[in-house]
């Protein structure tokens, strides 16, 4: 299709006086092919003709028909502004592909939109290629999780370190930012480290494995964290229960929590000194020594006890005196102690102090553990 000629510039006119739905779609498909064509060269003149049309058509005409020219706008970066602004604030259909990729929109149109417009429109702009920290600090203070996280699945959106700082936090609770926060070309190693600590097993892979950090460095943080949580969970005990904490902290301290004095401290029936001293042998929280006490199996007891350097004969007794600490009956079936002194045989005591650590980290972590042990056995 060429310039156009006059016949077609007065049927423009013929249609432009017809108001029914029908016309006006005819109406618009033909200066849409007239404005947009490859082949038309139109004057100043004829493009201005051509744009006020459209504008004022643009609500009369049908959906498919805005949805094709908003498709055809999408990517021309001479589109008439006020039409592609009228398209970015259609229906989502129809902005969809404004939303995502035309050029002519600048930060203060899609600040608009995202401030007054649905969270699907959010969407759209959440996937649009090289978005400003402006545009996406509003997408953030959404509080959508859907926009959010496909926010962060673009890779291209510009995100400040201060913001992305505020989703590494939030993603300790919500899992769904973990991975795409991890796939970040903008993420920095002190990050990553940061959420080394509540991510699963094989994100923690990922961040060993495409971040520059030392183990090192994870061990001496997770020292502290341990430390302090310790301190917590003592601060959080009543004032009765103090005395066993400060006595296994005094013995800690000489190096004289043995295997001989748990046995002894079990057998005289003193179960808050034995956990505080577990407490203080393995540095692990007061409710996980619980758990790992009161458990059917023993995995845990036995891990943390060759973890410890304890031998068998003495985490034998060890065992068969915790069991007796548990609810109910006291009575261990001499199967429970044959399956649990064969799991400590299996292990080692680097292997086993390797999984202290990661139950120092992540409590469920043991979960991963026994599974294991079941499903061998």
């Amino acid at each position: 299709m060429g310039k156009p000629t006059q016949i077609e510039i007065e049927e423009l006119f013929s249609l432009a006086r017809d108001k029914s739905v029908e016309a006006r779609t005819t109406l618009a498909n033909t200066v849409s092919d007239l404005f947009f064509g490859n082949e038309n060269i139109l004057s100043e003149h004829e493009r201005d003709l051509m744009t006020e049309i459209l504008n004022q058509l643009i609500h009369d005409v049908e959906m498919d028909v805005r949805k094709a020219l908003a498709q055809r706008l999408s990517d021309q970066a001479t589109a008439p502004r006020e039409l592609v602004i009228q398209l970015a604030n259609d229906e989502i259909d129809v902005a969809r592909p404004i939303l995502m990729k035309s050029p002519v929109l600048r930060d203060a149109e899609l600040v608009e939109i995202i401030q007054h417009k649905t969270m699907e429109h959010q969407l759209a702009v959440s996937r649009r290629e090289g978005i400003s920290e402006e545009v996406t600090k509003l997408l953030v203070e959404t509080g959508n999780t859907n926009v959010i996280t496909a926010l962060l699945e673009n890779p291209t959106a510009s995100i400040a370190s201060s913001m992305l700082s505020v989703l590494v936090d939030q993603s300790k609770q919500e899992e769904g930012y973990q991975k795409p926060l991890l796939g970040r070309p903008d993420l920095g190693k002190d990050l990553a480290k940061k959420m080394y600590w509540w991510v699963s097993a094989a994100l923690r892979d990922h961040i060993l494995e495409n971040f520059e950090i030392d183990p090192s460095e994870l061990d001496k943080s997770m020292e502290e964290a341990v430390e302090e949580s310790i301190e917590k969970d003592e601060a959080e005990e009543d004032p009765e229960y103090q005395r066993p904490f400060q006595l296994a902290q005094r013995l800690a301290e000489n190096e004289s929590i043995t295997p001989k004095l748990l046995i002894q401290v079990l057998r005289q029936g003193e179960i808050l000194l034995f956990e505080a001293l577990l407490v203080q042998l393995t540095k692990l929280r007061l409710t996980l020594v619980r758990r790992i006490l009161f458990e059917h199996g023993g995995e845990g007891l036995a891990i943390i006890c060759k973890a410890s350097i304890v031998e068998k004969p003495d985490f034998a007794s060890i065992f068969l005196l915790s069991r007796k600490t548990r609810p109910g009956d006291k009575v261990v079936d001499p199967r429970e102690l044959s399956r649990v002194l064969k799991f400590y045989d299996r292990i080692n005591a680097e292997a086993a102090e390797g999984v202290l650590q990661r139950m120092r980290l992540d409590p469920e972590y043991l979960n991963s553990i026994r599974k294991l042990h079941t499903e061998k056995d």
